[in-house]
């Protein structure tokens, strides 16, 4: 296991307690109370440090090296059901962007999402979670599939933003990104737009417009991260915390300002440190909004759709 910064007065504790445990094992002295009193130590630095995140902390937290990706949820919840899909027909197969048909509970669906590596081969293979342009029409086409059968969609954001280099550009990022968002909201299946780590600009958008949109509670959603914000603003990256609690990115405050449905709560210590958890909650609430929504005509479901993307920014003087 991988600590943060903040986290190391859990470290050194797990630390104090496997010391104990092992003392224990090799001698005929009884630690049984000195490891009781470790524990109880250990769960009240557990509770003080995790319910009292700032928001940069909990920017951290999305971005832990032990947390679940993509894949990890797809193998998790739908596990040999999921066949992978591949290429968006033009021009080739983004591996930052993986989708396919799987079943939940029995129930088929699209799964479609951003996936990042958890080694330096593999991020270089997964190019960090940021698509290229034919990722975002890979997405479309599937889509587009699961429309024409009738199974409904849901999309696991992830990813630092959409990939900004010269070539994705040439290949019309910004307009793959906006095709999109404008045929996602026109989609005549449910969607349901899980995020799982990082939410970040377009990237995002580019697979976020559902028609339920959860965040799990140590995720961010932002036009802009917050080093970023920060070196536009104050020319210096130093300033990454003041920038985070400015842009009201994370889930409480998404979700205080309607701009996401609802918040998966999250172990205590954050998604990595209980997936299987983490796992069965986010299966709760995809068969949750599915229930929601199965039964709606297709002209409700799109109707609902627009008024609730179109509701968003409005505000009384």
């Amino acid at each position: 296991m991988e600590y943060l910064d903040f986290e190391l007065p859990i470290k050194e504790l797990e630390e104090q307690l496997e010391k104990c445990v092992v003392i224990g094992k090799e001698s005929d002295v009884d630690v049984t109370p000195t490891c009781k009193q470790i524990n109880k130590k250990l769960e009240e630095t557990k509770k003080s440090i995790y319910k009292n995140l700032t928001a940069w902390q909990r920017v951290q937290l999305s971005r832990h090296p032990n947390r679940p990706y993509t894949l990890d949820y797809i193998k998790a919840i739908c596990g040999d059901t999921f066949l992978e899909l591949h290429g968006d027909r033009s021009f080739k197969d983004d591996k930052a962007m993986v989708g396919g048909l799987g079943k939940i509970d029995g129930q088929s669906y699209m799964i479609i999402g951003q996936q990042k590596g958890f080694n330096t081969k593999t991020r270089q293979y997964r190019n960090f979670g940021m698509a290229n342009p034919e990722g975002y029409r890979k997405a479309l086409r599937l889509m587009k599939m699961a429309e024409k059968f009738g199974i409904p969609v849901v999309t696991f954001v992830d990813t630092p933003g959409a990939y900004p280099g010269l070539e994705a550009e040439e290949r019309g990022q910004g307009e793959a990104i906006a095709r999109n968002i404008f045929e996602m909201v026109r989609l005549q299946v449910p969607i349901i737009t899980i995020i799982v780590g990082e939410g970040a600009s377009g990237g995002a958008l580019g697979i976020g417009v559902g028609d339920r949109v959860y965040m799990l509670e140590n995720t961010w959603y932002s036009v802009i991260s917050p080093e970023s914000c920060s070196s536009i603003l104050w020319k210096s990256w130093e300033y990454k915390e003041k920038a985070a609690d400015a842009l009201k990115l994370t889930s409480s405050d998404m979700k205080k300002q309607k701009l996401v449905d609802d918040v998966i709560p999250e172990p205590l210590g954050g998604a990595h440190f209980d997936r299987e958890t983490t796992f069965a909650t986010v299966i709760k609430y995809i068969n949750k909004a599915y229930a929601e929504l199965k039964d709606l005509s297709t002209a409700d479901l799109i109707a609902q759709r627009m008024d609730k993307y179109s509701n968003m920014g409005e505000y009384k003087e």
